[in-house]
């Protein structure tokens, strides 16, 4: 009778131990089944159509960031997804420290995607929080997401990495709102790892990928079905909603005598941008008819408080972050804060690196070999910019084809050298 007594009470503490376990388990809801990639400026021009025959199913898209920074790429990248068959959704990055601020972001999200139809759940990236207490953090993103869902009538789920999933988000969020997360090692690993969440709906698990027809790295996810939604239509216009920044792409069709570094002044952006969106391959050779998608009031990305300027800087082969540091006489942490850079010994030629002026104590004359460009700011003349960077006016005007040497405006961009 004995032996029998611990032997139940041994299958007992088996099964339990077996339901403690799967409680604890990070696991798909169901198949990862879908390919998918998520993007913002930072990529650049995308050629969609490569995207797509690569495999990718799914792109999700950055579409805002805190209360008036809308993506600089999102129209151009939701119109060129929508145009090859690819399934889209939108994310907004939280900058928010209380719940006002996050109501306010809810408005300003909803403003820039209204008027397009998501495929995809809408996504709340939530990553820093400024130094608010836990219980602030779950409240400002259920505010934020009850308020965007309230808007749009859409469903809304929680983009997070392992360490705030298990730490700093509770389960009472984790019960009402799908998980995507990032993780980056081998995701069997997970099975083991106790969150708020016990399922996933989505996992981001590199942010250096590779896909054609994206120049440089990209981050790449998988997704389960639960990812899409169930009834898709138009974001409607909402009264509430706050306006967004006048970053529409607007379509533009070449006139006899145009030439690209005139429309680039024209509508304040660049000949490499317009070249980038509109994968020009001979800047010099458009023709009267042709149709270029142009970004309006597309200057640097994240250059929005007033009187700051930016200067962009290209990496060259053999080039380090330590370098451009010295070379501008900032930190290395600036650079790579202001950047996003996951990892500081990793960049490449090519690579496009602001470094706002506000940081830069003196700059020093510029190396012949650098492509710099700067942003004009509230104030700024040609002459002043010119002794600030070691140039001539007249090298300035020649860059730049300005035959006004007395006009130019804020939010210009200029080349240097």
């Amino acid at each position: 009778m004995l032996k029998k007594f611990i032997f139940l009470i041994g299958i007992f503490i088996f099964v339990f131990s077996i339901q403690i376990n799967q409680a604890y388990a990070l696991t798909p809801a169901t198949n990862l089944s879908y390919e998918g990639i998520d993007v913002s400026n930072w990529q650049g021009y995308i050629d969609y159509a490569e995207v797509k025959n690569a495999g990718i199913e799914v792109v999700y898209i950055k579409a805002s960031q805190g209360t008036n920074i809308k993506d600089t790429y999102f129209d151009i990248n939701y119109e060129n997804a929508k145009t090859n068959g690819l399934r889209v959704g939108f994310y907004h990055y939280l900058t928010a420290t209380n719940i006002e601020q996050a109501q306010e972001e809810a408005n300003f999200f909803v403003s820039v995607i209204s008027g397009k139809t998501p495929d995809c759940k809408l996504v709340l990236d939530y990553e820093t929080f400024g130094g608010v207490s836990s219980e602030e953090i779950n409240n400002i993103a259920r505010t934020f997401m009850e308020r965007v869902e309230e808007l749009t009538n859409k469903e809304i789920i929680l983009y997070s990495d392992l360490s705030n999933a298990q730490n700093t988000f509770d389960r009472s969020l984790a019960e009402d709102y799908d998980l995507w997360i990032a993780y980056y090692e081998n995701r069997n690993n997970l099975i083991n790892i106790e969150t708020s969440w016990n399922t996933y709906i989505g996992i981001q698990y590199t942010d250096r990928g590779r896909v054609n027809g994206i120049n440089g790295s990209v981050d790449r996810d998988l997704y389960t079905q639960e990812i899409f939604l169930d009834e898709t239509s138009e974001i409607a216009n909402n009264n509430a909603n706050t306006s967004p920044m006048n970053t529409q792409s607007i379509e533009y069709t070449v006139q006899r005598g145009d030439t690209l570094s005139a429309i680039a002044r024209r509508y304040g952006t660049t000949v490499q941008e317009l070249v980038d969106i509109n994968n020009i391959q001979n800047p010099d050779l458009i023709y009267p008819g042709e149709k270029l998608r142009i970004l309006t009031n597309s200057s640097i990305p994240g250059n929005e408080e007033r009187g700051t300027g930016s200067i962009i800087y290209t990496v060259q082969r053999g080039n380090t972050l330590s370098q451009i540091a010295r070379e501008y006489h900032v930190s290395v942490e600036h650079i790579v804060e202001l950047n996003d850079i996951q990892n500081p010994n990793f960049i490449y030629p090519g690579e496009k690196l602001r470094i706002t002026e506000s940081d830069v104590t003196e700059l020093s004359p510029i190396d012949n070999t650098m492509q710099v460009y700067y942003v004009v700011k509230e104030g700024d003349t040609l002459n002043g910019i010119a002794r600030r960077f070691g140039i001539t006016l007249n090298e300035i005007l020649q860059y730049n084809d300005i035959q006004n040497p007395n006009l130019i405006y804020p939010g210009q961009t200029i080349k240097i050298v």
